[in-house]
């Protein structure tokens, strides 16, 4: 078996496989499956007795799955990650993986409406079978839910300005395209920041269009009933949101941050950290990869 490079180039493979600490006679998980690069290397390492369970809810991504009795793609988001282990009688699995944001394929299919390259139809679903898509939430969101989104989500400074501004220009008719909404962005995107702040608005929309972060939420939430105790918990993160989700539930314990503590004033957590700091990618990674730049892996082992 060998990547699917096209589909998508897996950031910093080894590593994540290393993080598993993989039994080969044990059970794994990746909620991420995309080319099929990590579950490849993970399916590789395990005996007949090993098992994969791989999710992916993008109908582009089940071309990229291969036939084995302990193999199994599950085409759902992996938000409803204990349900579907339960239907296939999976109590307890010893392994996690999952490699969060946007594949290579989604945003180089300019049809997608992911990337601002090309003029594609807003869309930006992960799942085309969504309801919601990035043309709504541009076009029918009040000004302050755009507002929120632009705040929370991109973290931009001027969203006020930026959604006076979306709010006049689709009065004077419906924004369809990528093309569009750059065009209008370039009234007030940063001088020589304008592809950062491309970036920064396209990802708000994103998340919105596909709760990423509830999605994540929800996901982290049932991880301390999915990994059996010393099992391992390996989360590839994007950009700042997602990232302080993850290091304030394995530090913590919860995904506020705030700790919670026995009577003799223990934290109770489920998961201890395995690295202290997140590790990044190398130099020479970014350097054949710039996707990788931006990406950060936390490791954390099941208590008990």
């Amino acid at each position: 078996m060998t990547n699917n490079q096209e589909y998508h180039v897996p950031v910093m493979l080894q590593d994540c496989i290393d993080a598993l600490c993989i039994d080969a006679d044990g059970t794994y998980v990746d909620v991420t499956f995309g080319g099929g690069g990590h579950s490849r290397l993970i399916f590789d390492q395990l005996s007949g007795n090993g098992r994969l369970i791989a999710f992916d809810q993008d109908p582009d991504a089940r071309k990229n799955a291969w036939g084995a009795p302990n193999f199994d793609l599950i085409p759902a988001n992996f938000s409803f990650i204990s349900n579907h282990l339960r239907m296939l009688g999976i109590k307890h699995v010893d392994g996690v993986l999952a490699d969060l944001g946007v594949s290579s394929h989604q945003f180089d299919e300019e049809t997608r409406g992911f990337s601002i390259r090309g003029a594609a139809k807003l869309d930006m679903r992960m799942n085309q079978d969504g309801d919601l898509t990035a043309m709504e939430v541009v076009n029918d969101y009040s000004e302050k839910e755009l507002l929120r989104i632009f705040r929370s989500y991109g973290e931009i400074s001027n969203a006020g300005k930026l959604v006076n501004i979306l709010a006049s220009e689709r009065r004077n008719g419906k924004i369809k395209t990528t093309t569009d909404l750059t065009t209008i962005l370039d009234k007030c995107a940063p001088k020589h920041r304008e592809h950062k702040y491309y970036a920064q608005v396209f990802q708000a929309i994103r998340i919105e269009v596909n709760d990423e972060l509830g999605v994540l939420e929800e996901f982290l939430k049932q991880m301390e009933t999915v990994i059996r105790p010393g099992g391992k918990l390996v989360v590839m993160s994007y950009h700042s949101l997602e990232d302080r989700l993850v290091k304030n539930y394995m530090k913590r314990g919860s995904m506020s941050g705030e700790i919670e503590k026995d009577f003799y004033g223990n934290v109770l957590k489920p998961f201890v950290e395995v690295v202290r700091k997140p590790i990044t990618p190398s130099d020479e990674e970014i350097e054949r990869n710039s996707r990788a730049r931006s990406a950060k892996l936390r490791i954390a082992e099941r208590n008990g």
